[in-house]
């Protein structure tokens, strides 16, 4: 199989070194095609940059594209030996836009990205240009899936064994064949879902030790966020929500109208909250609006960007 980097970006994988929420030095792997003002693809949960596959080229016609593995995602650095803090990833992208972009950038953000992208958005405006948000968890009130809910409640110690024995290497064709049926289900056409596609979604969690620790973590973050905002307690994803009004930036919502983990009616409320939003419902679409409408999708993000003079 040929190296997905080196297939899709001109200089292949490249390596960007930023400080993390901690403190502490941490590799992040990134790519970037095209010339002109920046645009940033920003993945979701246990996702990499391999999900914005059918974005890049064409996008990259009108934008300097730039796709990024978030810290313990994909082939990015993954931090065994510290834990990770709510709104981490915030800090982080906001880093990673500050070290790659001398000028505002399109964030384009699909699912649990789109959430840090809104977050963003609120704490640090300057940095963004225009805002693509697709299916975000805004609202989320449970996990949507019932493999996040096992992972989230599997002490992190088990985890890492599992990982660290590299189970899910010695088990990969089984790996493969669980995450293809379930990547399945949040297509609208099942079928796209190719074999070369299935390799490369599970890769770094075959070949990559500390992935399935970091996604935990990721999971267990998010159940305490949840958790909190319905129990009234201090959480991220309640400010995030209070907040929206001040995001000035236009912005376009992306929705699944068959989106089954966030429902299109999430997609109504987010957009009665941020001022300067354009809401547009995917037709044939369910939560995996990246792969599953990629040609609405990048057709939206084109037009968008160009109605708003970006």
């Amino acid at each position: 199989m040929k190296d997905w980097w080196q297939v899709n970006f001109p200089q292949g994988r490249q390596s960007l070194t930023i400080t993390d929420a901690k403190g502490y030095p941490v590799q992040i792997a990134y790519g970037e095609k095209g010339i002109g003002k920046p645009l940033i693809l920003l993945h979701g949960l246990g996702s990499w940059s391999y999900n914005w596959r059918n974005s890049i080229e064409p996008l990259s016609k009108y934008f300097r594209v730039i796709c990024f593995d978030a810290k313990g995602y994909g082939f990015s650095e993954k931090p065994l030996s510290r834990r990770e803090q709510s709104g981490h990833q915030v800090i982080e992208l906001e880093r990673i836009i500050q070290a790659l972009c001398d000028e505002p950038a399109v964030i384009v953000a699909e699912s649990l990205g789109a959430l840090v992208a809104l977050a963003l958005a609120e704490k640090n405006a300057q940095l963004i240009g225009r805002l693509v948000v697709i299916n975000a968890p805004i609202f989320a009130e449970r996990l949507p899936h019932w493999a996040m809910g096992l992972l989230a409640q599997a002490p992190l110690e088990l985890v890492h064994t599992v990982d660290s024995l590299r189970l899910a290497y010695l088990l990969a064709p089984l790996v493969r064949e669980i995450v293809a049926i379930e990547r399945r289900k949040v297509l609208f056409d099942p079928s796209i879902l190719t074999q070369e596609d299935v390799y490369w979604i599970t890769y770094p969690f075959i070949e990559l030790p500390g992935t399935l620790v970091k996604v935990a973590e990721e999971l267990q973050i998010a159940v305490r966020e949840i958790e909190n905002s319905q129990a009234k307690k201090p959480n991220m994803l309640s400010n995030i929500q209070s907040n929206l009004g001040a995001i000035e930036c236009p912005t376009l919502i992306l929705w699944g109208e068959q989106d089954s983990w966030f429902p299109a009616s999430h997609g109504e409320k987010l957009h009665q909250h941020l001022p300067n939003s354009i809401l547009q419902i995917l037709p044939n679409c369910y939560h995996d609006a990246s792969t599953g409408s990629f040609k609405v999708v990048n057709a939206a993000i084109l037009k968008f960007l160009q109605d708003t003079n970006f």
